[in-house]
């Protein structure tokens, strides 16, 4: 994939997480600055998504760790067990903020 394909996919795929954690309507706070989304729960913790342009992914940062994910022609899957990105990030969430979280793509 070319940069210009990623940066294509990656900005795609961060407006849908951004228009998920809306019409979630839990109380996360989403902010943006470039390439980087900051989602801040209500205990006031953060979940940092941003992309990785010379791997070619997106990256997560959450409590629990950090997680790599890469295109796979259809979706952003993690690179060691293949999780999709929304499913990951509404386990990282409902996790990290303790109550149940489903977020996908609009």
């Amino acid at each position: 994939m070319t940069e210009s394909e990623f940066n294509e996919r990656a900005e795609a795929a961060l407006r849908m997480l951004e228009l998920a954690v809306d019409a979630a309507d839990i109380g996360i706070d989403c902010t943006r600055s470039g390439s980087v989304l900051t989602l801040e729960l209500d205990n006031a913790t953060k979940i940092i998504v941003n992309t990785q342009v010379p791997t070619r992914q997106i990256w997560v940062a959450a409590r629990s760790g950090g997680y790599h994910f890469g295109y796979d022609g259809k979706v952003w899957r993690d690179t060691r067990d293949g999780t999709e990105l929304f499913a990951a990030l509404s386990r990282l969430v409902s996790a990290q903020a303790g109550v149940a979280v489903v977020l996908g793509p609009k």
